[in-house]
């Protein structure tokens, strides 16, 4: 599975930019490299599958746990 690189939104609201996609040097586990967009603007890290997964928001809407909002080329 590929991840493009750009803006994506969770579905809580905030804006994080995607800046790569990582694998793990022991289990070979792909790895989404992020910024959030506000606050200290930290980096992160975060298993690919659970990045692009859908989640249940407790008033049961099925929604992407981030959706691409502006790609970067």
């Amino acid at each position: 599975m590929s991840l493009k690189k750009g803006i994506y939104q969770h579905y809580k609201g905030q804006l994080y930019q995607v800046m790569n996609v990582a694998t793990h040097s022991e289990t070979e586990e792909k790895l989404v490299v992020y910024q959030c967009l506000y606050g200290d603007y930290s980096i992160w890290v975060r298993p690919l599958t659970m990045f692009t997964e859908m989640i249940t928001t407790p008033d049961d809407r099925e929604v992407e746990r981030f959706k691409l909002i502006q790609e970067v080329l």
